[in-house]
């Protein structure tokens, strides 16, 4: 082992699936991306960590609701597009030739070519950290979709996907909840 400096040990730990997160302020439809992501537990309870530097901030705040959208590795361009420039001045659906799809339970957005959505609603926010935790409303799946490699940031402007699946269900099996 070597060291590796403390101001990168993040990189370690940070990748995450990327998200793009959809928001509707009341009067247009916005979408960030997020890396700093956290499943709760089993339940549909997530977290996100984001701030007032991020334009949805005030709509996630403000709404209490909001989308989770996973997008696979042949649309990385398009989620790090999304998060270089700012909803107060681009349309990013238009910019990024997004589908809108209604959602069931919040007035944000799903996107079409994203593998999966999950609809839901701001149980907490803990400002002084930027982590909002959401609680799942809805969550829906595109099983046609051919790529279904998820994208990971590492936090230094590169990315891994998703590779081989190691099976170890039966090896699990006592731990994982029923039905999953």
């Amino acid at each position: 082992m070597e060291p590796l400096p403390l101001s990168k040990a993040f990189t370690l730990i940070e990748p995450g699936p990327v998200v793009l997160v959809t928001t509707n302020d009341g009067q247009r439809d916005n979408v960030m991306t997020i890396t700093w992501t956290m499943v709760m537990d089993f339940s549909p309870r997530f977290a996100i960590t984001t701030g007032p530097w991020n334009h949805s901030w005030e709509a996630l705040r403000d709404t209490g609701e909001c989308v989770l959208a996973i997008p696979t590795v042949d649309m990385i361009d398009t989620a790090v597009g999304i998060g270089m420039c700012s909803g107060t001045d681009t349309d990013k659906f238009a910019s990024f030739g997004l589908t809108r799809l209604q959602a069931s339970k919040v007035k944000a957005p799903l996107i079409a070519e994203c593998l999966a959505n999950v609809e839901c609603r701001v149980v907490e926010i803990i400002e002084r950290h930027g982590i909002v935790v959401l609680d799942g409303l809805a969550a829906w799946h595109d099983s046609t979709r051919q790529e279904k490699r998820m994208v990971h940031a590492v936090g230094d402007g590169t990315f891994i996907a998703d590779g081989e699946v190691l099976d170890r269900r039966e090896m699990m099996r006592a731990k994982i909840p029923p039905g999953v």
